[in-house]
């Protein structure tokens, strides 16, 4: 039973789950918004906003956390750029718009960006 976990599977292993994640974290700080499933967009919008408000601090040790995180260079810049963005916003950094059902299988496809 899954009783007060809150992690969603994404039906895929802890691993794999981890660094597709941190590679779509990536992707939407470089590109500014990326298309993909619901599921997927939920999940990856808590890390993407936890990367922003640790950009924020704009220091060395902010730096060593989103390296911990993020797997490119590119990312870690694009992330201190919308620190200095949103250094007045409190959260709430991006918003999920519906695009549909995808042809294939009918999963709900949708556009995650930055507000």
């Amino acid at each position: 039973m899954r009783h007060r976990n809150k992690t969603k599977i994404l039906d895929r292993k802890k691993g794999p789950r981890e660094l597709m994640l941190r590679n779509l974290a990536s992707s939407i700080l470089i590109y500014k918004k990326v298309k993909t499933t619901e599921a997927k967009a939920k999940v990856v919008r808590t890390l993407v906003e936890k990367m922003v408000t640790i950009a924020k601090k704009d220091d060395l040790i902010a730096r060593r956390n989103l390296l911990k995180v993020l797997l490119q260079k590119k990312a870690i810049e694009e992330a201190f750029k919308l620190g200095k963005k949103y250094k007045d916003l409190n959260g709430g950094y991006t918003r999920i718009i519906p695009l549909g059902r995808r042809q294939g299988d009918g999963a709900k496809m949708v556009q995650i960006e930055f507000v």
